[in-house]
């Protein structure tokens, strides 16, 4: 049996630009605790109000799973145990296991700490032994561990068994600066072994891009705890990610942790960790990142629908992610089969529309377009190519202003627009005026525009107002065309219960704008309408 041992919430909080707020805390213990997680370290109690606060609020979850662990350093020097106030303040969270970490690297004790070897070792066999009265499990960081054993082997090795005689539950080995190589922990742990008779974990850090390979090389030795974050968080390159970790123990290496059904959970709570810690959901992730099970050449798109094992390791559904059909320049006839599929369209190899389809896709590709992150546009452009689809307005014409009236003033846009409904739009809603004239402000032309063109919508279709814009990215397309390169804009919307993107380029960032807003909104009615007749 191997425990994971989670440190998003402490290890993971250390990466730049990242600040989980108490409720985020919670939402993750829970979120850890129901995939099954064995420990989650809370935080370092005696460090900041908000970790004590967390230790606090966190007994009022219902934890099915997951050990709660408090962290902290060896007691300070010159300063008795039961005096040593982080240490009083762990006792006070009351949770069942604690993470001490320590100096096994001699460097750090002599120039960090500014004390003799010996008292280092004696700073760890008193706070562990002292703890040990206090709770069921005293977990043991060898903080810089194989970077000690390099330096010094001996005295590395004299730190883990001044933690295993004062009755440390494990001993964990930790790659601090994340340098090491493969082959030097496999070395390493084959030596420590021969010392000391304690369970062991890992702790990896990433630097040289190891942590996931020295976590696996541990377990294959004999750890039975493995340390890492969601994501792989942490400090300067992060921590082992566990997303990686957990299906490779389970179904790579056969090895007993969390459930196996538990699995299906972790694409849920990778994003959820993403999501919290206000950063885009890395797409390259293994297993849980949108692109890990993505295929876009026509070659392996027509292999994946024959037998998904000749181009994927695993079912993407045992972690909880989807397969995913690209969409682009590169795709072929099995490619927007796949997708009409996807979408409930059942279209033939020979079917004209897939020739139709995928002849467009191109040319608009040809011009910059890029529907990997734009499906709702390419969905509008399959069924309308099929004739799926109704126009729901036509432009006849908008305007766009911008102006500064000052040094002091901020700039400001208004935006004139006039569009016109279908006369059957009209009929059907009962509306004399097809046409409606009307203008709107904002603080930048786009903005402008999209109040405007909503304004003019939202009399022949109210259900608009749902609708609202959660991200804008402009990419030029041609940098060295200077003023004159070619802008494609990638638009993000949500009426509340889904979440769409789409699409628009051209040598004018207004009207590249314009096109990725018009399908923003053509896609909510068009869905609407579906969701309408299968309703009837």
């Amino acid at each position: 049996m191997v425990y994971i041992y989670d440190t998003t919430l402490r290890d993971g909080a250390q990466t730049r630009g990242v600040s989980f707020s108490l409720e985020d805390k919670l939402r993750i213990t829970q979120a850890l605790d129901d995939l099954g997680i064995h420990y989650i370290e809370g935080g370092w109690p005696g460090s900041n109000p908000k970790d004590l606060a967390y230790f606090n609020k966190v007994k009022n979850l219902n934890l099915k799973n997951s050990k709660i662990v408090a962290f902290s350093s060896t007691k300070r020097k010159k300063i008795k145990v039961e005096e040593d106030p982080n240490i009083q303040q762990l006792i006070k969270t009351e949770v069942p296991a604690v993470t001490i970490f320590g100096k096994s690297w001699d460097l750090h004790v002599t120039e960090g700490l500014n004390i003799s070897l010996e008292e280092n070792l004696e700073l760890i066999f008193e706070t562990i032994k002292y703890l040990k009265n206090y709770f069921d499990e005293v977990f043991f960081d060898a903080e810089h561990f194989f970077d000690g054993y390099k330096s010094n082997p001996e005295y590395a090795i004299k730190t883990l068994k001044a933690a295993e005689e004062a009755g440390a539950d494990c001993l964990v080995l930790c790659d601090t600066n994340g340098g090491t190589l493969w082959y030097e922990t496999e070395k390493i742990i084959d030596n420590v072994l021969k010392e000391v008779k304690t369970p062991l974990g890992i702790h990896a850090h990433n630097d040289s891009d190891m942590a996931v390979v020295n976590s696996l090389i541990a377990v294959k030795k004999g750890a039975t705890q493995v340390q890492g974050t969601i994501n792989g968080l942490g400090e300067r390159t992060g921590n082992a990610n566990l997303c990686s970790i957990i299906p490779n123990l389970v179904l790579k290496m056969g090895i007993k942790t969390i459930p196996e059904e538990n699995l299906k959970k972790l694409y849920e709570v990778s994003r959820l960790v993403s999501e919290l810690s206000n950063r885009p959901h890395p797409a390259n992730l293994p297993y849980v990142g949108d692109n890990a099970f993505a295929h876009k050449a026509g070659v392996h798109v027509s292999a994946v629908e024959k037998n998904p094992k000749m181009y994927e390791h695993v079912k993407p559904e045992k972690v909880g992610n989807r397969r995913k059909i690209m969409i682009s320049e590169l795709s072929g006839r099995s490619n927007v089969i796949s997708k009409a599929k996807e979408l409930g369209i059942e279209l033939s190899k020979d079917a004209p529309e897939v020739k139709k389809i995928l002849s467009r896709i191109k040319e608009l590709e040809a011009k910059g377009y890029h529907f990997e992150g734009a499906e709702a546009s390419f969905e509008l452009l399959l069924k309308e190519t099929m004739g799926l689809t109704k126009k729901y307005f036509e432009l006849k014409g908008f305007r766009v202003l911008t102006e500064k009236r000052s040094e002091e003033e901020e700039a400001y846009a208004e935006a004139t627009i006039k569009v016109e409904i279908p006369e059957e739009v009209a009929k059907e809603r009962n509306i004399e005026e097809r046409v409606e004239h009307t203008a709107a402000e904002g603080r930048g032309p786009v903005e402008a525009l999209d109040k405007a063109l909503r304004k003019a919508l939202e009399k022949f279709y109210p259900s608009i107002k749902e609708v609202k814009l959660t991200d804008y990215k402009v990419r030029i397309l041609n940098e060295a065309a200077g003023t004159e390169a070619s802008p494609r804009v990638l638009i993000e919307s949500t009426d509340g219960k889904k979440k769409w993107g789409t699409v628009g380029v051209s040598p004018n960032i207004i009207e590249a704008s314009w096109l990725a807003l018009v399908d923003a909104l053509k896609y909510k009615l068009m869905k609407d309408e579906e969701r309408k007749k299968s309703n009837e």
